[in-house]
């Protein structure tokens, strides 16, 4: 098992930037893949990014490439979202999710967190 808890989601005006974070435990993080998906209202869940637990090899859904940065810290069991340049329409709930590789399809997803609210006015 393992569990995920979000955390540095906000109301930021369009052209700024934040931080997401997402704190994980139980199950050997420093050997799980970790991605951030998002859900807008009515709308399905999409993937945004991910990194793998050998290498740290980064994957961006082209909305968010050149913007948006995934990074962790396996010391700290923690990965990154760093959201620059942000547009009215990155607005959603971002998750958190592990699995053992790197897939962009939700259900392939084991683990999620409950979700921080991005919100983007502009």
């Amino acid at each position: 098992q393992m569990q995920l808890v979000e955390s540095g989601g906000g109301l930021v005006q369009a052209g700024g930037s934040l931080r997401l974070s997402c704190a994980a435990s139980g199950r050997t993080f420093s050997r799980s893949a970790m991605a951030w998906f998002r859900q807008a209202p009515e709308k399905e869940r999409e993937f945004v990014a991910a990194i793998s637990w050998s290498v740290g090899r980064t994957y961006y859904a082209d909305s968010v490439k050149g913007r948006f940065t995934i990074s962790r810290d396996n010391a700290k069991n923690t990965v990154y979202l760093q959201m620059n340049s942000l547009k009215p329409e990155d607005t959603a709930v971002y998750y958190c999710a592990a699995r053992s590789v790197v897939r962009t399809q939700a259900y392939e997803y084991d683990y999620w967190g409950q979700g921080t609210q991005v919100t983007v006015s502009s």
